[in-house]
Formats: C-alpha cells, sequence, structure tokens
C-alpha cells in the first residue's frame, strides 16, 4: 500500500520473507511499531463496523492494523546516535486522526530511550501533507535550513563502486581500506 501510495510500486523488490527475516531475526536491521484498531467492547467478533463510525466499513476478527512505523538506528559523527524513521503509513481512511502522529512521537520516545540526539526521516516533495505534519511537530527541513540533498548508490553503481574504490596515498600504488576491526585496533593497524 506505501509503494502505491508513494507512486513508487515499480521499485519494491523485497520479498515478505526477507523483510521478515531483516526485521525479526536475531540481530534485525529494523524495528516496527504498528497501529491497531481493536474491536468495540462487547462487539462480536467478526461484526462489520458500520460507516457511521469508520470511513469504509471493516469487518475486525480482533485487531486491525491501520497504520506503521518503520526504524532503524544510525550513527552521526558531530551528533552521535541518531534514529531513522524509513517509513511511516496510516491507511487512507484512518487519516487525521492522529495515528502518525502518535507513531511519530512514539519513535522520539524510543529514540530518546536509546540515547539518540537526533530524529531523522524523509519525504517526498510532493507530500505536502506529510511535510506540513513535520513541521508543525517540530521538525526542520533540512533542504531549506541547510541545503542537505539525500543521495543513494543501488545495484550496478553501488558493485562498481565497491570494486574500484581505492585512496591515493603518497606511493605511486593505491591501497584498498579494510574495515577497523576489534583485533586491529589492539594492533595499533589503520583502517576505516
Amino acid at each position: 500500500e506505501l509503494a502505491e501510495y508513494e507512486k513508487l510500486s515499480d521499485q519494491v523488490k523485497i520479498s515478505e520473507e526477507a523483510l521478515r527475516a531483516d526485521g525479526f531475526g536475531e540481530n534485525p536491521f529494523y524495528h516496527c511499531l504498528v497501529a491497531e484498531i481493536l474491536p468495540a467492547p462487547g462487539e462480536p467478533q467478526g461484526k462489520s463496523t458500520p460507516s457511521s463510525e469508520a470511513p469504509s466499513p471493516v469487518s475486525l476478527k480482533g485487531p486491525c492494523v491501520v497504520g506503521y512505523g518503520l526504524y532503524y538506528f544510525i550513527y552521526s559523527t558531530w551528533k552521535g546516535r541518531n534514529i531513522y524513521l524509513e517509513d511511516i503509513y496510516v491507511k487512507p481512511e484512518y487519516r487525521g486522526q492522529g495515528i502518525g502522529s502518535k507513531i511519530i512521537k512514539k519513535v522520539a520516545e524510543v529514540a530518546l530511550d536509546k540515547g539518540c540526539s537526533q530524529f531523522r526521516l524523509a519525504v517526498l516533495d510532493w507530500n505536502k501533507g506529510a511535510t506540513d505534519l513535520y513541521k508543525a511537530l517540530g521538525a526542520q527541513d533540512l533542504t531549506e535550513a541547510e541545503g542537505w540533498h539525500c543521495f543513494r548508490f543501488e545495484g550496478e553503481a553501488m558493485r562498481e563502486l565497491a570494486g574500484n574504490f581505492f585512496i591515493p596515498t603518497s606511493s605511486s600504488s593505491p591501497q584498498r581500506l579494510s574495515p577497523l576491526t576489534k583485533a586491529s585496533r589492539k594492533e595499533g593497524k589503520e583502517g576505516w
């Protein structure tokens, strides 16, 4: 639904299995908050909610997922720990009820609990509703304020970059970078 809303369905390349493994494995790459609507107290399981109570009829056989926020942790060499909200989505019939704001506020709570100094997210330029919400909640538009632009490497460009990344040194032959590991730090070796 999110990819369709953002008009980017053609960019979805991940499987449900990979998404599940990446988020719920031993070392998750991301975390997710889910917004649910519960059946009204005393309402029989499976009863349809009348359209006067919700913008569209919904059959509730238990909790109904109406939105989510997917986030992960990043690091700034200037500011330290950061949290990045990759996706936030609320189903159209539930927008305008404060669900998106609650998801954002919960991510901020997680960020503070984990000692993060910044909470980052991006928004498509045409999504004025989201831009207005983020600004109303106190977010700074870094493109306006500081002139930052986001870039990414994908597929062939990333493979080419990784295969050809050398740092020139004072000697005539280039050196390949190697990760700085705990062992190399103890031995006093240089790395990145």
